[in-house]
């Protein structure tokens, strides 16, 4: 019972703590998009309490803040060196070196995100934040293999699903929506290869794939 009330005041005060929307020094109407992209993620996850919406919807904004503070600084610090009298190898260090540090930020920053959701959200809504910030591609991509290829051991079901998930937390990190859909694109050749491997025809799949869907629209 003591252990209930706890959970339930600890959760209540962080309902009433404010997250700070992290603003300061950003183009209105970036900020506007950016509040308005996350506000559309939390919509969908269910959250009756005004007071935690706005704490998560905050969060995932100064996510995707942090992550463009991130690829800016990178970017600056390359402009520089380009422009900079460094030549040959030590030019190419430089490079690498701002790279570095750059995956270095991203490396701490994400595994901050998921801690900070897990405060006011339980283990199936901070996976449905991390699909809405990765255009679902994940389930999108599941859902299609398995229609493609409906003979699929649970085995295979579940590596290409592991995979999937996997590719997720990299496109999480991604600069832009292109990077994004390379890291997934990256997995699912993966998967393609692991299919094929297993002695999976892939083409005649997805010919019969295409096939079934058509015949199921002249049934409508």
């Amino acid at each position: 019972m003591k252990t209930t009330i706890t959970i339930f005041l600890l959760f209540f005060s962080l309902s009433l703590f404010a997250i700070e929307l992290n603003k300061e020094n950003r183009d209105p109407q970036y900020v506007e998009s950016i509040v308005n992209r996350s506000q559309k993620i939390v919509d969908k996850l269910g959250i009756t309490d005004q007071n935690v919406t706005e704490n998560v919807r905050n969060i995932i904004a100064n996510r995707y803040f942090e992550l463009n503070d991130i690829y800016e600084a990178r970017d600056s610090k390359v402009k520089k060196i380009k422009e900079s009298s460094l030549e040959g190898e030590a030019k190419s260090e430089a490079l690498k070196a701002a790279d570095h540090e750059k995956d270095a930020a991203l490396y701490r920053s994400h595994f901050a995100f998921p801690a900070a959701l897990s405060l006011y959200l339980n283990e199936k809504q901070v996976e449905a934040v991390k699909d809405g910030m990765t255009y679902g591609v994940v389930d999108v991509t599941y859902t299609a293999t398995l229609e493609m290829i409906p003979t699929l051991t649970e085995e295979e079901k579940a590596q290409i699903y592991a995979w999937l998930v996997e590719a997720r937390e990299f496109a999480m990190d991604a600069e832009n929506s292109n990077k994004k859909h390379e890291a997934f694109g990256k997995y699912k050749g993966r998967i393609n290869n692991y299919l094929s491997k297993r002695g999976y025809d892939l083409v005649k799949e997805r010919e019969g794939w295409y096939k079934r869907i058509e015949d199921a629209k002249k049934k409508k």
